[in-house]
């Protein structure tokens, strides 16, 4: 099992684990998950690290439908500005690999932003700590777990011109 698993066995939390064969070739985690478990995409959410003021880092929570506003991450988490974490940053922060990054069970616990809309779901899907195993469970015990802030970080994907 993973630390995300083992976390919330520990805490006696209601979920549900979902396995899928995850397809390396696969462009997008999150939409392979949705895809592959049948699920709407905007129930399923992925694990972003971010660096906020160039010194500190931080998780934010968003639908895979969309995409991470970074100027929103970081008024949500007080910085002045917000970017990506470098691959090997998440690596040390959380334990896990990308694509198999768990909110749940990381080695270092950061603050946490889960986008508003996952409040407006009865369940939601996160990663289980390793590509293809996904944890369902309530937005609120997943905010609660996290001592997590909601807030509007997400925003529509792009749509290609």
């Amino acid at each position: 099992m993973t630390p995300a698993v083992e976390l919330l066995r520990a805490r006696g939390v209601t979920h549900a684990l979902h396995e899928y064969a995850h397809d390396p070739a696969a462009g997008s985690y999150g939409l392979e998950a949705a895809d592959k478990l049948g699920v709407d995409p905007a129930r399923v959410f992925k694990t972003l690290v971010v660096q906020v003021d160039a010194r500190r880092l931080a998780v934010a929570i968003v639908p895979v439908s969309g995409q991470l506003n970074l100027k929103r991450m970081a008024k949500a988490c007080a910085a002045r500005k917000a970017a990506l974490a470098a691959p090997d940053e998440v690596r040390r922060a959380t334990g896990y690999v990308l694509g198999g990054v768990s909110p749940l069970g990381q080695k270092r616990r950061l603050p946490t932003v889960i986008d508003a809309t996952a409040a407006e779901q009865p369940t939601i899907y996160v990663s289980g700590g390793r590509r293809g195993l996904d944890i369902e469970l309530s937005p609120g015990d997943l905010r609660g777990l996290l001592d997590a802030t909601l807030a509007d970080i997400g925003e529509p994907a792009a749509r290609p011109s």
